[in-house]
């Protein structure tokens, strides 16, 4: 039996690119493969999982896809992989995890009918009799 040390070389995780590049990279994405009514929401102070959320919308599920997939690749190109990726199979709400920005890709009635935009923003405009 020797006893000689192995030595095991691992590599320290690059950090993530900052918040604005990331952004700019998602908006890059979506503007490349024409997305559909792009709305950000800044959620810090709101929620602790992510500091902004982008919201587009697909002509049909093969475009909603197509833009998930290119907001990935264009993340990639920063060097931010995602932490996860929902809803690439039916595709008519795909969720793409960038940490700090959560991207939503979704059909028009399925983003109709979950109202995100809504429910993010519910006290952020003063009333108007107040």
């Amino acid at each position: 039996m020797s006893s000689q040390a192995h030595v095991i070389k691992t590599r320290l995780p690059e950090p993530p690119p900052p918040v604005e590049a990331l952004l700019g990279a998602v908006r890059n994405a979506v503007e490349e493969i024409k997305a559909k009514d792009v709305v950000e929401i800044d959620v810090r102070g709101k929620t602790s999982v992510a500091d902004h959320l982008v919201i587009a919308s697909g002509t049909s599920t093969r475009h909603v896809k197509s833009i998930a997939d290119e907001v990935v690749r264009f993340a990639k190109s920063l060097g931010a992989m995602p932490l996860g990726v929902e809803g690439e199979r039916e595709a008519e709400w795909v969720l793409v995890d960038l940490g700090d920005v959560i991207v939503h890709v979704m059909l028009p009635r399925v983003r109709e009918f979950y109202a995100l935009e809504r429910l993010w923003t519910v006290g952020d405009q003063p009333d108007a009799d107040a």
